[in-house]
């Protein structure tokens, strides 16, 4: 008995050390007190009802903005402020040779000119609830995996309902938590009418491309300006309409223009996308070697292809701007996830906290007969050869070229009943994609592919590469585009495999997916079981450290980050907690000599060389500040989230991590994770001084 009261308050001792750190994606509506009042001691000063639940709280100005950014709204007349790279597919899609919004910049000068944003929306969380009691009455704990699915799926059908008998403009979701462990239904209200307003040029709005991606310091001006629009009786949710109006929003963020200084509270509320900190050591290193290595190898390939016809081609360019930067930002992800994975040794550290977790079981017969290492250990074995070859597949053939896309969409496509005659017909969207890039990724992909598989294990596609083409993926490639239906536009295509039989894209298909649906095969017959020690380990680790609160792993989902603003030591040097308008001068100027990713226009480097920066200066440092860096716990997501001060008010976006936060999605690093955030007086100072624009620094209040 001695020894085990020893060993739980070392637990005990260890995880209270743990506390202090502000660590955490914390869910609003039911913050817990201890983290409230560690917020307090940080100088926060609105009142806990404030965060969530009264008519002014915090969380009522801030959005979910198209489904993988965060925002927030900034004036009583519906404008939202983003992160650049968030608004950066609606700049794109309003973008023309002639108009090129991306390159140049964007700003409406009235009303009128906002351009209609297609396929973006902003969504305001109004409710959130556990329901995991009343999911545990109907079974839950005892179903499968599809008897679960069926449960959820029927009773957010039933909440759905429930909430549109009260008001048919809110929309409901449950969603895991805990590992699957508890269950939330969170209702929203979505507005889809989102109109661009503003945007700095390219130049500015991705200063540093990928040399400075995931690195400090920055001088990013990383926003863009939208605005919601609502049905002019209602004020509510409306489909794009020029008679809608701007919205009208009970509560909005008051921008600051007092700035901040090291040291002061900062607050980070958004929809941070996908972490697993509760994850194995098992998980992890299937993380690193299946799928981060792998994808980082394959995408660096496709960049290389992709830039090269980019640069060459401004029509091209346009095209792919979006397409790449998706791509690199998580190419460069992997990279540093990895290096990060291997250089704090978190595989080392997650196994060692899994060993005490197993004496914890054994002193207390906590999940006995349950949670097994072993047969954890054992399961990720059995699926981390085909987890491997899954990723390279995606990344080789899922939606890497416009045949890829269309070839594996007419496979899906495909009646399951042979005997139905059914047509299918590819649209023309030859606006959006380039064929001579397309096909020499595509070349380079299956190429690449070669080396992850053995000989006799490649898809059958290869043999006719080397019977018919010599070896010559490019010129099989040329073969594809022109002899299958495929990539013919607007033919209606015959889906029997008699009418496909000679159609060399739709055999390649065949091929390429059997590849996938082997490797489906042998994850899938294991995916439950790890799913569900997954869960007991999770479960285990809130019980073994029971006197803490913890936080779920994000999900996009609202949550809150809390902490300071401060640098950290970076190759043993203080890294400093802003750059200045001097730091960024000196980096254009070594565009001029040729880095491409500091390149600027002329007006740029003037407005940012002057002598008086004005109301604009910190107050503190006299300077002109650009981006800053805090604590706070952010992940993919979190792009856009809105950064407050103590008194609840916007002084700035995160955008960003630093390299050392790129394994945060599975431990977090006191010591070293970093927040970047872009300065709301930089965007002010864009937006007054290039853009010209009064009529939204009014609207903000700031004139």
């Amino acid at each position: 008995m001695k020894k085990k009261n020893l060993f739980l308050a070392a637990a005990l001792m260890l995880s209270s050390a743990a506390a202090h750190a502000d660590e955490g994606m914390w869910t609003l509506y039911n913050l817990p007190q201890a983290v409230y009042e560690q917020m307090k001691s940080y100088g926060f000063s609105p009142s806990y009802d404030q965060l969530y639940k009264s008519d002014d709280a915090i969380k009522n100005a801030v959005v979910n903005f198209s489904g993988f950014c965060s925002g927030v709204v900034v004036s009583p007349d519906g404008l939202v402020f983003t992160n650049h790279h968030c608004g950066f597919e609606a700049i794109r899609a309003n973008s023309t040779v002639e108009h090129d919004y991306m390159l140049n910049g964007f700003y409406a000068k009235s009303f009128e000119e906002e351009l209609p944003s297609k396929n973006m929306f902003v969504s305001f969380m109004v409710d959130q609830q556990d329901i995991t009691p009343e999911l545990e009455k109907r079974g839950i704990n005892s179903m499968d995996r599809k008897e679960r699915e069926k449960l959820l799926n029927d009773v957010e059908n039933e909440m759905i309902k429930a909430v549109h008998a009260k008001d048919p403009s809110l929309e409901l979701e449950i969603k895991p938590f805990y590992e699957g462990n508890k269950y939330y239904a969170t209702t929203y209200r979505i507005f889809r009418d989102l109109r661009l307003v503003f945007t700095v040029p390219k130049s500015m709005g991705k200063f540093g491309g990928e040399t400075d991606n995931w690195m400090w310091p920055r001088q990013t001006c990383d926003y863009s300006v939208f605005r919601i629009y609502a049905d002019p009786n209602t004020n509510g949710p409306a489909a794009y309409n020029k008679q809608n109006v701007p919205y009208h929003p009970k509560h909005w963020a008051q921008v600051s223009m007092d700035g901040y200084k090291e040291g002061d509270f900062a607050m980070t509320i958004g929809y941070p996308g996908s972490t697993e900190r509760y994850l194995s050591s098992y998980g992890i290193r299937e993380m690193r070697d299946a799928e981060n290595a792998p994808r980082a190898q394959i995408r660096g390939v496709k960049q290389e292809v992709m830039i090269k016809h980019m640069r060459a081609d401004e029509g091209v360019r346009i095209k792919y701007d979006s397409k790449y930067a998706q791509s690199s930002n998580y190419w460069k992800n992997s990279l540093g996830m990895n290096k990060c994975i291997d250089s704090v040794g978190i595989v080392r550290q997650k196994a060692d906290f899994e060993d005490r977790i197993e004496e914890f079981q054994k002193w207390t017969g906590y999940l006995k007969g349950k949670l097994d290492f072993q047969k954890m250990k054992e399961l990720y074995a059995t699926r981390f050869d085909a987890d491997k070859l899954a990723t390279v597949w995606r990344e080789t053939f899922a939606r890497t070229s416009e045949f890829n896309t269309r070839a594996l969409t007419l496979i899906g496509m495909m009646p399951k009943d042979s005997k139905k005659k059914t047509y299918y017909h590819f649209e023309d969207n030859s606006d959006e994609w380039d064929e001579a890039l397309d096909k020499d990724v595509m070349a380079a992909l299956i190429d690449n592919y070669r080396q992850y598989v053995k000989k006799e294990e490649l898809p059958e596609f290869y043999k006719t590469i080397e019977g018919k083409f010599a070896g010559d993926s490019r010129k099989y490639v040329d073969y594809l585009y022109k002899n299958s239906v495929i990539m013919k536009s607007g033919k209606k295509i015959t889906l029997t495999e008699k009418a496909l039989a000679k159609d060399p894209g739709y055999q390649y298909a065949k091929t390429v997916k059997a590849v996938y649906d082997k490797c489906y095969d042998v994850m899938s017959s294991v995916y439950d079981a790890i799913e569900e020690q997954e869960k007991y380990l999770c479960d285990a680790k809130v019980r073994y450290e029971q006197e803490l609160p913890h936080y779920s792993d994000a999900n996009f989902t609202m949550r809150l980050s809390y902490g300071q603003v401060g640098g950290y030591l970076l190759n043993g040097e203080p890294s400093g907690y802003y750059t200045d308008a001097a730091s960024i001068v000196r980096k254009m100027e070594s565009g001029e000599k040729g880095t491409i990713d500091y390149q600027a226009e002329p007006i740029m480097k003037k407005l940012l060389s002057a002598n008086d920066f004005g109301k604009y200066a910190d107050k503190t440092t006299g300077k002109m500040q650009l981006c800053f860096l805090t604590n706070n716990d952010i992940t993919g997501g979190n792009s856009g989230s809105p950064m407050f001060d103590g008194k609840g008010r916007l002084i700035g976006l995160a955008f960003d991590g630093n390299w050392d936060s790129l394994s945060s999605d599975i431990w977090f690093d006191k010591r070293l994770a970093r927040c970047i955030g872009v300065d709301v007086r930089y965007m002010i100072y864009l937006m007054d001084k290039w853009g010209n624009a009064d009529r939204l620094i009014k609207e903000l209040g700031l004139k």
